[in-house]
């Protein structure tokens, strides 16, 4: 593959569901353990790229951050890439952070997150911004979670979206030293440029 072209999600060819043409709940749970990604969006099973350098440099040093001040004052969960969130009867979604606070509407079992998180954090690539800014946005936002963070490691940014009604309201996009100015991450003091290691 040339240079100039990046593998984006995409839909997953190499493997069929049980019926019908589209993937069950049921179908996801026996999928092979060969290491790739995968999430189901509304019945449709997408595979994702593995994640860059960068991108595993930006999701440690948030995940440092917000478990310093979810997990250690016993607020809630911080969780990391794979973990399975289910957010309605057909869309399972392996998101790069999430947070669950512990008294949100998200409840933990022992094989996934059911229900919206507080807090998701998607770290973008090239071949996956898109993907992050429209599909799971929509499907984030049709399930409640409270707020989603995009981190872009290439601009050293962060967009911050927070659920209003049934929509998300682009806040703004921070970077250098600006705070975000969180509602889920009480007493999040970190200037934006310490994400980005």
């Amino acid at each position: 593959m040339p240079d100039d072209i990046l593998c984006a999600t995409r839909p997953v060819r190499h493997l069929t569901p049980s019926a019908h043409g589209s993937w069950t709940l049921a179908d996801y749970e026996s999928l092979p353990d060969d290491g790739m990604r995968y999430e189901l969006i509304n019945g449709d099973l997408r595979m994702t790229p593995a994640p860059n350098l960068a991108h595993q440099t930006s999701s440690l040093w948030i995940v440092h951050h917000l478990f310093t001040l979810i997990e250690m004052t016993g607020a809630g969960r911080v969780f990391t890439a794979p973990v399975d969130v289910q957010l309605d009867g057909a869309t399972i979604v392996q998101p790069d952070i999430v947070v669950v606070l512990r008294d949100g509407a998200a409840s933990l079992t022992e094989q996934r997150i059911v229900g919206p998180p507080d807090l998701i954090v998607e770290i973008t690539s090239p071949s996956t911004a898109s993907y992050d800014r429209r599909e799971k946005r929509d499907r984030y936002a049709a399930a409640g979670v409270r707020e989603y963070w995009i981190a872009d490691p290439a601009s050293r940014s962060v967009e911050l979206l927070i659920l209003e009604g049934e929509n998300y309201r682009a806040e703004h996009v921070y970077r250098g030293q600006a705070i975000i100015p969180s509602s889920v991450v009480l007493g999040w003091a970190v200037v934006t440029d310490a994400l980005f290691g």
